[in-house]
């Protein structure tokens, strides 16, 4: 029997490590029912924080601020972090030195990617978690979009071409409306077949649960 045909919007922001964790264990599931499903995966748009400017903000402050904790309970957060995301496959590198950037632009990136090829915008999501938790850079500078996009395997010139113009807002800021009118106010958030939502950065098992039942309710259907 041929495999099932499953939509997966995936509601993120390249500045949520949760997200890159869901990203990389819904993947997980999905290897492990390639002979079950087919997801065509379409990632959608969430910004943490619009507000930032192009040269970011200290983590730190910016997290105890935001979240009213102080630098005991942000570097438990942190450790909880580092150590769920090393079980996943992703690693995260945040330390005192580290900075929160304005994501608007990678979106941008994202769903330009998106519109060309779907697989490779994954590849590019990929890229920018690494280069945003791993490396800890600034995915809001242009040079370094540039850079990223060509380790895709997109095209770097186009990119900056579309990057340096206004490109692609419009539409980034209308998925973003779309997804918080529907109750999307924190992420991941993982929609199946525009009807069924995981959220939060669940783990391969929980995915592969819930991908598992929704196929085989299609496949009798």
């Amino acid at each position: 029997m041929a495999p099932i045909v499953l939509r997966i919007d995936f509601v993120s922001d390249v500045a949520c490590p949760w997200c890159a964790i869901g990203l990389a264990n819904l993947e997980q599931a999905l290897a492990r029912l390639e002979d079950l499903i087919h997801a065509e995966i379409h990632l959608q748009p969430f910004e943490l924080n619009p507000q930032l400017p192009i040269e970011g903000e200290d983590a730190s402050e910016h997290l105890m601020r935001k979240y009213g904790i102080d630098e005991a309970q942000l570097a438990v957060n942190r450790a909880t972090i580092r150590e769920r995301a090393a079980a996943s496959g992703v690693t995260i590198n945040a330390g005192p030195d580290s900075r929160v950037y304005n994501t608007f632009d990678a979106h941008r990136l994202l769903h330009w990617a998106g519109l060309q090829d779907k697989t490779l915008a994954l590849a590019l999501k990929r890229a920018l978690f690494r280069a945003y938790f791993t490396e800890g850079e600034n995915v809001a500078d242009h040079a370094v979009l540039g850079r990223i996009v060509a380790d895709a395997e997109l095209d770097a010139a186009a990119a900056r071409r579309m990057l340096a113009s206004d490109a692609h807002a419009d539409d980034v800021r209308t998925l973003e409306r779309q997804f918080q009118q529907a109750g999307i106010h924190s992420v991941p958030a993982t929609i199946i077949n525009e009807m069924f939502i995981i959220s939060g950065g669940q783990p391969p098992e929980a995915f592969e649960h819930v991908l598992r039942e929704i196929a085989t309710r299609a496949s009798a259907a």
